[in-house]
């Protein structure tokens, strides 16, 4: 009797047990997804539902009388208390000229005397004016929207110079980072740790772990934390500044490029090293000459790609006190100026744009 088995008796014995696997396994993928998606919330007609809801966030709502008359009673109080401010600095600068005590009460009853004054002498035409302006600024700004952004040229200096200033910090905090994470990925890959730590001995290889050990860890802790984060640190270690944003971007870029960069640097190929080698050369020679050319193409296009994050980032940490348009544009959302915000939203969108074009140009000069 012939005991040999074909391969089509083989196979289905074989293949059940890997068909149960993997039933298993999608299995278990479905059910994470189902519950994922229930404790998210997710709702496809959510947002259509809530359509008006986003319409007015963005374009503002049609004000209703009662708005209208609240907007109107307030600005018509502007002209009085306009009155009031410039008669009270008035009688305030002629206390100082004379020497006479400052006294608050006295000085309220001058200004509010003169500011009659001022009120009767003021024009129907002119108080209107004032009334009418004033009623524009509360009437927009109940309406409130996005769109029409804010157009003003003394508004667009002033967000261009932040802007300028987030770009700067974007930079710097890449700048550093990269500068920092070249020689740590060295010791953090397994293939130029053994250059620099030559051996099979107990100790040798005790070094290699131990080196590359730490500095997977540290890589692992800098960017284990999240730039908002060490933003808010800094921020309350050393104040609100731009510096607070680059040293938050230089630790968490760092530890990203040097995990990245030690990665690429254990996929190279030997033989170049092994060439290099042989021809007699140093650590440091192997590393400049066979290790780094190989790497460069992503070392170059990885680091363009996070300084076109961090820009975007650098953005965020504005909202901390870290400097930038960010600070801007978190003063304005808390003052409900969404124009404002929207002008500068669009201001980074397009700053983002051109950096990605630049960065395009000099990464296919690379890679």
């Amino acid at each position: 009797m012939n005991h040999d088995l074909t391969l089509d008796q083989v196979t289905p014995r074989k293949s059940f047990p890997r068909k149960l696997a993997l039933g298993g396994l999608v299995a278990i993928v479905l059910a994470v997804l189902v519950a994922s998606y229930i404790s998210t919330d997710i709702d496809p007609f959510k947002l259509y539902t809530k359509r008006q809801n986003a319409f007015e966030y963005l374009f503002g709502r049609q004000l209703n009388d009662a708005d209208k008359q609240a907007a109107l009673d307030q600005a018509k109080r502007l002209p009085a208390i306009i009155a009031f401010e410039e008669s009270y600095q008035t009688v305030k600068a002629e206390y100082a000229a004379t020497g006479k005590t400052l006294d608050p009460v006295a000085m309220q009853r001058e200004a509010q005397k003169r500011a009659d004054a001022r009120m009767k002498a003021m024009t129907p035409a002119d108080r209107d004016r004032i009334v009418q302006s004033e009623y524009d600024r509360i009437a927009d700004e109940k309406s409130g929207g996005y769109f029409p952004p804010e157009t003003a040229w003394p508004h667009l200096l002033e967000y261009s110079k932040a802007l300028i200033e987030t770009v700067a910090i974007a930079i710097w905090g890449t700048l550093i980072a990269f500068i920092l994470a070249i020689p740590m990925a060295m010791f953090a890959a397994s293939n130029t740790l053994e250059l620099m730590v030559q051996g099979d001995g107990v100790w040798q290889r005790m070094v290699r772990w131990f080196g590359q050990f730490v500095a997977r860890r540290m890589l692992d802790f800098c960017r284990g934390f999240n730039e908002f984060v060490m933003a808010l640190i800094f921020v309350a270690v050393i104040g609100l500044g731009p510096y607070a944003g680059v040293l938050a971007l230089a630790i968490h870029t760092f530890g990203i490029l040097g995990k990245v960069f030690s990665e690429a640097i254990e996929q190279i190929e030997p033989g170049q090293v092994e060439a290099v080698t042989a021809s007699g050369a140093g650590p440091a020679q192997i590393m400049a000459f066979s290790v780094i050319p190989q790497v460069m193409p992503l070392i170059v296009s990885y680091t363009l790609l996070r300084f076109e994050s961090n820009v975007r980032s650098a953005t965020i940490l504005g909202f901390v006190g870290a400097g930038g348009i960010g600070f801007l544009m978190f003063d304005k959302i808390n003052g409900y100026l969404y124009r404002e915000v929207c002008t500068m939203m669009i201001m980074v969108i397009v700053s983002v744009t051109i950096i990605d074009y630049l960065c395009g140009i000099l990464r296919r000069k690379f890679v």
